[in-house]
């Protein structure tokens, strides 16, 4: 019974490959049960598009289009393959700044989705995660230190968590990825750590999920998102997990998800959660259709085989 909420694909995603359906159909041959398609949401700014999207000629507003072509298409496959894998259909956030709750909101409320991914890339409206030289100007723009930066993109971190109270977060601790050490833990950066609890705090109190996202590890590093530290944290407080492979590709579908057994029984974690489609908003809150599942019973799906 494994299960992915974070996807994306080269339709409709210029640093991805694949199309929609090909995600789909890799998520099928893989054995997957739930698998969620959840592509970035658009940005309004010409000064957000990324390199790629530059050399491409793409616009804030070709971006709102091909969303609202994303949401068509990816209802279309959710019914149409419907009788052999549970299909969610969501979006991932851009925390770019302040601004950006308006643009969420709306998506929300002018389509249904089942899931919503609040994820944070940029600092200071500079992307953190895209290459060494712009975490290079993301870290210079809060002092020059990882520590610094670290503290500034945790807070974003909290500004998004509380403007939109997102069901699912995604890749918690993302900032480590470009740092110059991307494999240690954050316990001995007394600042740093206070945040990272303040936010898996609130994030417990309203019933969000952690993805254990496997992206990390395709990176070369050596934990998922969120290092195991974070997640023995979140677990104290109650905390639940779903998994994420953040795949980009069909060949990443499921990718790393061998290791991962292993890592949910070093940390402790006796279970994670299943969502199931409910497309149902209550106060701004993504409502869902969850159950938990053992880490026992996942170990004896076929998938693992």
């Amino acid at each position: 019974m494994p299960f992915s909420y974070h996807s994306h694909s080269g339709q409709f995603c210029l640093h991805a490959n694949g199309t929609l359906q090909g995600m789909v159909e890799a998520a099928i041959a893989r054995k997957m049960e739930v698998f969620a398609l959840t592509e970035h949401m658009p940005r309004d700014q010409e000064a957000d598009l990324y390199p790629e999207e530059i050399a491409a000629g793409r616009t804030p507003k070709e971006l709102f289009e091909l969303f609202k072509r994303f949401h068509h298409e990816a209802r279309e496959l959710q019914n149409r393959y419907s009788d052999q894998i549970t299909i969610l259909v969501g979006f991932e956030t851009e925390w770019i700044r302040p601004s950006s709750r308006k643009i969420i909101e709306e998506l929300s409320r002018d389509y249904q989705f089942d899931i919503l991914i609040g994820s944070v890339h940029h600092v200071n409206s500079i992307p953190i995660d895209f290459d060494a030289a712009m975490y290079q100007k993301a870290r210079e723009s809060e002092g020059g230190t990882d520590e610094t930066l670290f503290n500034a993109y945790f807070d974003a971190q909290h500004d998004m968590l509380q403007a939109i109270l997102p069901c699912i977060v995604g890749h918690f601790d993302l900032i480590r990825l470009k740092s110059d050490h991307p494999n240690y833990g954050f316990r001995q950066m007394d600042d740093v750590w206070s945040k990272i609890r303040r936010n898996l705090c609130f994030i417990a109190s309203y019933g969000g999920l952690l993805e254990i996202n496997t992206s990390s590890l395709r990176k070369g590093m050596t934990e998922p998102y969120p290092n195991a530290e974070i997640c023995k944290e979140f677990l104290g407080m109650g905390g639940k997990f779903v998994l994420s492979d953040d795949s980009h590709s069909v060949e990443q579908v499921g990718l790393n998800y061998q290791g991962l057994l292993s890592f949910l029984v070093e940390s402790e974690i006796p279970e994670i959660y299943v969502i199931k489609p409910c497309n149902s908003l209550a106060g701004g809150k993504y409502m869902l259709n969850m159950t938990a599942c053992r880490i026992s019973d996942l170990k004896r799906h076929s998938f693992w085989k």
